[in-house]
């Protein structure tokens, strides 16, 4: 079937990111499939994310990645025209069934699916516990996990900072591991717990051969907590997380309340 909207959208990006001289190394890239369904796994420090990992995917193997979104961002007016036409799979995070029979038909398709397994932007830039969603996936499927780990993304936009999506010459490094076959006898938990070992080795690398340097003392808010870097540590995230939820909750609560 032909695509109308992401060949655009992708030579839209990269154009972008040659304008503002975003220097991307891509490691890994031969370990994207060719062909065949494939769950693409990231870390998630940044609003745009999802074109990185979904360029990682596309560079590696010309592969399309159709990401899994909240259903908010495909109500927008101008964002949901584009995701509904790159395929992407809306998730209502009050019944996410449907998103993942969607997926999941996708990936037997022969679709790579991009997944956060993490369900939110990391405050800390480091790992946060994963859900077992892409594994269970995985294993419904019989598609591979590809896992992606991104790094510098979060100095472009990320959550509780202002966007600086016209800052030049943010290096960022798209790295994707080796893709993890499942077992039948794999328990989805046992698998996650696997991958996000991976991951985490993925980053640690990432972060070792990332070029950028903070530019000064107030520069340092983008390094995680145990790299010298005034981000929050993965508790005091957590924490913020939970109260974050806590106030859209009640606020939901009241306006129902005002509506009934």
């Amino acid at each position: 079937m032909a695509e109308f909207v992401y060949p655009p959208v992708i030579r839209t990006a990269l154009a972008v990111f040659r304008a503002l001289d975003v220097q991307i190394e891509i490691v890994g890239a031969e370990h994207v499939p060719a062909t065949g369904g494939a769950v693409l796994v990231s870390n998630h420090i940044s609003y745009l994310d999802f074109l990185f990992a979904g360029l990682g995917a596309y560079q590696g193997g010309r592969r399309k990645t159709r990401f899994m979104a909240k259903d908010d961002v495909f109500r927008h007016r101008i964002s949901g025209p584009l995701m509904r036409g790159m395929k992407h799979i809306p998730v209502d995070r009050t019944d996410g069934q449907p998103a993942y029979e969607a997926a999941v038909r996708a990936l037997r398709a022969g679709e790579v699916v991009g997944v956060f397994p993490e369900a939110t932007i990391s405050r800390s830039f480091t790992l946060k516990k994963f859900k077992t969603g892409a594994a269970r996936m995985a294993a419904d499927s019989g598609a591979p996990l590809l896992p992606v780990v991104l790094w510098g993304t979060q100095q472009l936009w990320t959550k509780g900072r202002p966007k600086t999506l016209t800052k030049r010459h943010v290096p960022v490094v798209i790295m994707i591991g080796e893709p993890i076959h499942l077992a039948p006898t794999d328990k989805p938990v046992m698998v996650t717990r696997r991958l996000r070992a991976a991951m985490t080795e993925m980053l640690d690398e990432a972060q070792r051969r990332y070029p950028g340097k903070p530019s000064g003392p107030d520069d340092t808010w983008w390094l995680p907590a145990h790299l010298g870097g005034s981000a929050p540590t993965l508790e005091v995230a957590e924490a913020e997380d939970e109260q974050e939820a806590a106030a859209k909750a009640a606020r939901r609560s009241a306006a129902a309340e005002s509506q009934g």
